[in-house]
C-alpha cells in the first residue's frame, strides 16, 4: 500500500471503528469549585498565546490527515474553521506530498483557507533520522506557509504498522541540526503514547520550543494498525496491536512529567472544554483534539464550528467556576489529583502541580 492510500485508510478506520482505548487520567483530576468567584462570566477572557502567536482560546486542531486528493475537502474545512475561530491548525505527515508533488494540492489548501491562523507543518522522526535534509523540510514548510514545524514521534504505531519505519538511531542529532538551522520554532509531537520527563529533557537539550505530549487515552494507533493488519490478513501484526494496545503514558501523567519549562500542548483524549481547563491547570499552554473533528470535517462545516465553539464554552464555564478571569489565572489553580494518576506520579516520584 502506498503512503497516499494509507492516509485515506487511517481516516476511514478512525471514522468507522472504535479506536479510543485507555484512560487519559482526566477523571482523576478535579478543579476546586469556587462558590464565590467574584467575577461575572461575561468577564472571562479565553485569549492566550502559543509560540508567540495569539489565539482566541487555547485550542489547536492537531494533525488529522496528510496528503490525499479525497481529503482535500477535509483539510479545507479544518483550515477554514481555524481561521474563523482564530485558533491553530496542524496537518498530518507531509511525507507523501513531499515525495509526490501531485499530492501537495490537498495540503496547500491549508495556506489558502487559514491565512491568519497558526499553521504547523509536519514531518516524521524516521525521516530526520535517516534521509531528510533541510531542503525537504523547507519544502514542507512552504507547502502550507507554516509558522511552526512539528516533528512527530510515532514509533509505537510504526512498530505495529504493516509498512512501519522503525529507524530511530541518529534522531536527536538530526533534530538538533534542524532547531539550529530553522528560523521557525520546532514542536515535537507524540502520537498517543505520551512523553516522559527523561525524553522531555532530551528534547529541550535538542532545542525544541514546545511539546505536544499526545498521551494515551485518545486515538489509539496500535488499535488502528491492528485493524489494518486484520483487514490485510496479517495475524502477527494483529497480535502485536492487541499486545501493545495499553502501551504508553496517560495524558494527565504525561503533562506533569513533561512540565520542564517548555510550552506544552495537551492532546490525547481531550474531549471537552473541561478537559482543556484541566490541562491548563496541569501545566499545558493549549490543548487539542482530533478524533471528534473527523466526522464533521468530512461532512458538515457548521457542525465542525459548533463542536469547536462547545469546547470554548465549556472552558469558559470552568474558568468562571474556578474564579479565573483569564488563562494565566487558570494556570495558577491547583487541581486535586486522585486514583491511578496519583499512583503513577508517586511511583515516578513526581508531585502534582
Amino acid at each position: 500500500m502506498t503512503i497516499k492510500e494509507r492516509k485515506l485508510d487511517h481516516i476511514v478506520i478512525c471514522k468507522n471503528y472504535d479506536v479510543e482505548k485507555g484512560k487519559t487520567g482526566f477523571k482523576d483530576v478535579k478543579l476546586v469549585h469556587n462558590a464565590i468567584p467574584e467575577i461575572d462570566k461575561s468577564e472571562v477572557k479565553t485569549k492566550t498565546q502559543f509560540l508567540g502567536q495569539k489565539f482566541d482560546f487555547p485550542f489547536l486542531i492537531p494533525a488529522i490527515t496528510g496528503g490525499h486528493p479525497e481529503l482535500k475537502k477535509v483539510n479545507r474545512r479544518l483550515a477554514k474553521a481555524a481561521n474563523q475561530l482564530n485558533i491553530g491548525i496542524g496537518v498530518g505527515s507531509q511525507r507523501a506530498a513531499i515525495e509526490n508533488d501531485d499530492l501537495s494540492d490537498s495540503l496547500e489548501v491549508v495556506a489558502e483557507e487559514a491565512e491568519d491562523a497558526m499553521k504547523i507543518a509536519n514531518i516524521g522522526a524516521p525521516q530526520i533520522a535517516k534521509d531528510y535534509d533541510l531542503s525537504k523540510i523547507e519544502q514542507a514548510i512552504k507547502m502550507i506557509d507554516a509558522d511552526v514545524l512539528a516533528v512527530h514521534l510515532n514509533f509505537l504505531q510504526e512498530s505495529i504498522q504493516l509498512e512501519g519505519d522503525t529507524e530511530a538511531k541518529g534522531f536527536l542529532n538530526g533534530l538538533k541540526e534542524i532547531t539550529e538551522s530553522l528560523k521557525l520554532p520546532v514542536l515535537i509531537k507524540e502520537t498517543g503514547a505520551g512523553i516522559s520527563r527523561e525524553v522531555a529533557n532530551k528534547l529541550k537539550d535538542a532545542g525544541v520550543q514546545a511539546i505536544d505530549i499526545s498521551g494515551r487515552g485518545g486515538t489509539n494507533w496500535a488499535t488502528v494498525e491492528k485493524i489494518r493488519a486484520r483487514n490485510d490478513g496479517n495475524s502477527l501484526k494483529e497480535k502485536l496491536g492487541d499486545e501493545f494496545t495499553n502501551w504508553g503514558i496517560p495524558t494527565v501523567a504525561s503533562l506533569i512529567e513533561a512540565d520542564i519549562g517548555l510550552q506544552l500542548l495537551s492532546t490525547g483524549g481531550v474531549r471537552s472544554g473541561l478537559d482543556i481547563a484541566k490541562s491548563i491547570a496541569l501545566g499545558a499552554d493549549i490543548a487539542g483534539a482530533a478524533l471528534p473533528l473527523v466526522e464533521p470535517a468530512l461532512n458538515d462545516y457548521d457542525k465542525l464550528i459548533e463542536t469547536l465553539k462547545a469546547y470554548k464554552e465549556g472552558l469558559k464555564v470552568a474558568m468562571f467556576l474556578t474564579g479565573s478571569k483569564n488563562v494565566d489565572e487558570l494556570k495558577k489553580k491547583k487541581p486535586v489529583i486522585t486514583g491511578y494518576t496519583k499512583e503513577w506520579l508517586e511511583s515516578r516520584s513526581y508531585k502534582e502541580r
